[in-house]
């Protein structure tokens, strides 16, 4: 709300920087916007203006058997890593949390570091490392992998919803008899729950999306929905995908609307634990 006393250039300055922030956010969200309609179109060809209003390529999508089975290893390999992602994370944030240790800051580093190396590298070296071993093109090496690119997202988070928490309570839970599994069980998991979960999507959504390390891992078989998206813009750009990518966007919203309602409840449980 404007301010009655402002002056005529902080009003200006106000408008301005509102409607640069506007054009920013129109420019990175319109390429996103553009392909929704698309994947309704009647017409054989990704062009505007749309030829006609079908679902035709929605179900040449799920009619496709290319299509489905790359869905399906997309949902067998993104789950699986996002369980190991979200064990290892958590149990790293909990150690790197509590524990005081000489070089805890260059373990820290470590763990991150998959956010921060390029994922060509990771491809490349996660190939050099399975191929000797006979994994090159197996679900074992693409699910250890993606984990790996997905733990820095649950350290994160879960450091994040740790730095809130009253460790007094896990002290009254050993104080009353409970074993450190079962106090980490009753009193801290469901704390620290939004923290993992919310690092559990986003290492999931890292997952769903990857492409990259993908190519080098994945046989023919084990081709996952990004892959194959990206073979077909390669090989024959059919509207199909199109279509696929609007389940994509789709899928992408309903996970970030997850996001913050878990957000908005830890919030609200941080204010009601006492101190």
């Amino acid at each position: 709300m404007l301010s009655p006393y402002m002056s005529p250039v902080e009003r200006i300055w106000h408008y301005s920087l509102r409607s640069l922030v506007a054009l920013v956010l129109l420019f990175l969200i319109l390429p996103v916007l553009v392909i929704i309609p698309l994947s309704f179109n009647s017409g054989t060809f990704l062009v505007y203006p749309l030829q006609g209003f079908s679902l035709r390529w929605y179900e040449a999508f799920f009619s496709s058997d290319e299509w489905m089975r790359s869905l399906k290893n997309s949902m067998i390999v993104a789950p699986a890593a996002t369980v190991l992602a979200m064990v290892f994370g958590t149990l790293a944030s909990i150690g790197l949390t509590r524990g005081e240790f000489r070089g805890k800051a260059l373990v820290m580093s470590l763990l991150i570091s998959p956010m921060i190396v390029p994922v060509v590298i990771v491809g490349v070296a996660s190939y050099l490392f399975f191929a000797p071993l006979g994994l090159g093109n197996s679900y074992i090496s693409l699910i250890i992998v993606h984990a790996v690119l997905g733990v820095p997202f649950v350290i994160i988070t879960v450091s994040a919803t740790l730095q809130g928490f009253n460790h007094n309570l896990v002290r009254a839970a050993a104080s009353l008899g409970a074993s450190p599994l079962t106090a980490f069980r009753r009193v801290t998991l469901p704390l620290i729950a939004p923290g993992v979960i919310s690092g559990g999507l986003f290492a999931f959504a890292t997952s769903f999306d990857e492409v990259v390390v993908t190519l080098f891992l994945a046989g023919p078989e084990q081709a996952t929905l990004p892959r194959q998206m990206f073979s077909g813009i390669r090989e024959n750009l059919s509207p199909t995908i199109a279509a696929a990518a609007t389940l994509l966007i789709a899928f992408s919203v309903v996970l970030l609307l997850t996001l913050e309602w878990l957000r908005g409840r830890s919030e609200k449980m941080r204010t009601q634990v006492p101190e």
